[in-house]
């Protein structure tokens, strides 16, 4: 059922990576409503810029569509999904979050046959050749021609089950934790006293490395509120792969003293480590 082209997508609660599965879910002709209740007038301004139409509640939203997808913060995913089956929804629920494999199966118990896996990895989808939407389950190959046309890719998974997740955990482990080890030195540099020494050293030994940090900080620091939760998810991944957990629940701590920037932009380095050496 490759073809399978659904008349109404519903998606759930989006931010940025959200608002761009919209747009590209209504470039290519789809309907797609989304649940502003509690949203602000910059999300309305950017959901009707992408052509989403608003309802007024979560039943409202799963009434009108075929299909629902969540995209929020991992911590909400199984509060979300919930939801979505408290209302009788009967379509398609798609959770594209970066939760693990063992969360996402406890969502998949709440609809069946209907659920299938995903994770996102990639920016925003805004231009092609960029995101990619892993999809696994027993039906997810009538969702990977959803997005045809559109800058998402879709990649059907053959190793079915919660194989979607268990890659996002997996890609989301080193990119994500490894911007947690390497910011973290610094400040343990800082803390120590050797931070100008390290510098030095890294300029001998580890050319490149003094201006990821800095623009790792620059990407990172407005976003770290919502990779403290991912970095648990990954943790319980690990965990359930009889693997250590420890680093990727040090990464979460460290993740969570960042909340304070929370969609500030323009926070530089010298700002993180000033505010973690006060620790």
């Amino acid at each position: 059922m490759t073809d399978f082209i659904p008349a109404a997508v519903g998606v759930l609660h989006p931010g940025a990576m959200g608002m761009s599965l919209v747009a590209a879910l209504t470039s290519v002709g789809h309907r797609v409503y989304w649940c502003d209740v509690g949203r602000s007038a910059a999300t309305r301004t950017r959901a009707n810029d992408a052509g989403a139409i608003a309802t007024a509640s979560i039943a409202e939203l799963a009434a009108a569509s075929d299909i629902v997808i969540s995209v929020c913060p991992p911590d909400a995913a199984l509060s979300v999904a919930q939801q979505v089956a408290d209302v009788g929804f009967a379509g398609i629920y798609l959770d594209a979050n970066a939760i693990a494999p063992r969360s996402s199966s406890l969502i998949a118990e709440r609809f069946g046959d209907c659920y299938v896996d995903g994770g996102i990895v990639g920016p925003p989808a805004i231009l092609p050749d960029t995101t990619r939407l892993y999809l696994s389950g027993e039906r997810a190959t009538e969702l990977d021609r959803l997005f045809a046309g559109s800058p998402l890719e879709t990649v059907a998974l053959a190793e079915g089950g919660t194989a979607a997740s268990a890659l996002k955990m997996c890609y989301a482990a080193w990119t994500k934790g490894d911007s947690a080890l390497l910011l973290s030195v610094r400040a343990l540099a800082a803390r120590h006293g050797v931070g100008a020494a390290l510098e030095s050293e890294w300029q001998r030994s580890q050319p490149g490395l003094l201006n990821r940090a800095e623009r790792v900080a620059v990407a990172v620091a407005p976003k770290a509120w919502r990779f403290s939760g991912e970095m648990r998810e990954i943790a319980d991944t690990y965990e359930q792969g009889g693997l250590p957990r420890g680093f990727h629940d040090a990464a979460a701590e460290f993740y969570a003293e960042l909340a304070t920037f929370k969609n500030q932009q323009g926070v530089s380095l010298a700002d993180l480590l000033d505010h973690l050496s006060r620790g």
